[in-house]
This record gives C-alpha cells, structure tokens and sequence, in this order.
C-alpha cells in the first residue's frame, strides 16, 4: 500500500492504494473470521442456500423456469447489501465484541436508514436487470422456449445460443461492474460510520478508480466464487458466501483509512 487521497474536499475519507495481490489477503482473513465464528457465517450461508432452493421450487411450480438466469445473476446486484451480517460479523471479531446470529441478522440497525436507502438502489438495478433479462429471453427464445427439463442443454451447449450468451453476459457485465463501483466498500463503511450513502457511493468510486487492476482481480474473484456457490445448486453458497462476506469487510478497513 503507498499514498492516500481524499475523497471529499474536507479531507475525509481517505483512500489507499493497493498491491493487485492485496485481495488475496482479504480471502485469507475472510477464511479466517469464518472459522473464528463457524456458526454464524455457516449458518447465514445456509439461509441463502435455503433460499435459492425454494427460488427454484417456485420456478418449477409456476413454470418459469426461464427466470433462473436472470435471478442468479440478480443475486450477484444485491449481494452487497444482503451480506450485512457478515460485515457485522467482522466488525465484531476485530473489535472484541461478542458475536451471534442474532448480531448479524440485526446488523442493518446500526445504520437502518443510510443502509435501506443503499438497498433501495441496489434493488433498482436489480429490477432493471430482470426487466432488461427478459427482453433479451424473449428476443431470442419467444418462438422456442426451453422446457424446463432441457434447459441447461438448450441454453448453454447449443450454438443457436452463443448470441443470447454474449448479449445477455454484456448487459448483465454492465451493471454488475456499475454496482461494484458503487458497493465495494459502501455498507462495511455505512455500518462503520456516521456517514450518509452519497458519501459511501462518491468513496467506493473513487477506490475503484485509484486502484483499477486490483479492484479488477477482486472482483473477479467475488464472481468466481459466488458462480461456483451458485453451480452446486446453491450448496456451496453456505461457505463461498461468508468467505466474501468477511473478506469485503477486511476490503474496506484496508482500503479506506480509518478514522482513528
């Protein structure tokens, strides 16, 4: 790590610029405060987990099959903010300060307001992204649409289906780096301090521009390992989910300089 920046013009926050290895380390400690509290990042991955299995009940049931792309790259847009307890978690552990289910679940009070208001426009993006995932399905399959027993066939190893991926991978591509930009290090900083979202968003950007390639490899990994949690059928989600969680924790006390 070398020089600091200001974000704002009063002098604070601060921003570090990183080593493209740094994110490495981050999984580390993120591995670290998983086995440091096993009950509470298990048990918070294995809420998600539940929740992807009963998204796809309720696809099968109501044959909309369709919607599991669309919903999977979805999760990737409100991660950020569904991952507060894990944030909380971290925040706890270094601190000294007990941790429990019922802190993590919680987390959101410490700042509900700021936090809300981030999950509201992540939830934007979100629904953008499922009206904009539909057009491309519809533009491609409208005629013939994949049965929900041939889905994975039809979709990904037919050659008819290069353009659907590419285009659909572009556009998702587009706003996941959009609020990657915006998130990186947004809600650890709203649950750390007394800050409003405009603060977080203008400090997450501007990490993200001062440390390009880094940021790049970071978040390539936060893809790499939710798309294998989301790839066993969401079982893998119970541990890829709190290593990510934890270790964006470790992100933001790295790269933002701390107030102390």
């Amino acid at each position: 790590m070398s020089d600091q920046v200001a974000v704002l013009s009063d002098g604070v926050p601060k921003i570090r610029t990183i080593s493209p290895e740094r994110p490495w380390t981050w999984l580390s400690r993120g591995w670290s405060d998983l086995r440091a509290a096993p009950a509470v990042g298990l048990g918070y991955g294995a809420l998600f987990a539940a929740a992807g299995f009963l998204v796809v009940a309720l696809m099968w049931s109501f044959d909309v099959f369709e919607l599991f792309l669309p919903l999977a790259g979805g999760f990737l847009l409100l991660a950020p903010v569904l991952a507060v307890g894990l944030y909380e978690t971290s925040r706890r552990l270094a601190a000294g300060e007990k941790v429990t289910m019922a802190t993590a679940l919680l987390a959101w009070r410490r700042n509900v307001g700021q936090v809300a208001l981030f999950g509201v426009a992540l939830l934007l993006f979100f629904i953008a992204w499922m009206r904009l995932a539909s057009l491309i399905f519809m533009l491609f399959f409208a005629y013939d649409p994949p049965s929900p027993e041939t889905f994975i066939q039809d979709v990904f190893f037919q050659w008819d289906s290069i353009p659907f991926l590419l285009v659909g991978g572009g556009v998702g591509a587009v706003l996941a780096a959009l609020v990657f930009a915006i998130s990186v290090v947004s809600v650890p900083m709203l649950l750390d301090r007394d800050v409003n979202v405009v603060v977080a968003i203008a400090t997450s950007v501007e990490t993200v521009r001062r440390n390009l390639f880094p940021m790049f490899v970071w978040g390539c990994l936060i893809v790499l390992f939710t798309g294998a949690g989301l790839a066993t059928f969401y079982l893998g989600l119970i541990v890829t989910l709190p290593i990510i969680g934890h270790a964006t924790w470790h992100a933001y006390r790295d790269l933002v300089v701390s107030d102390d």
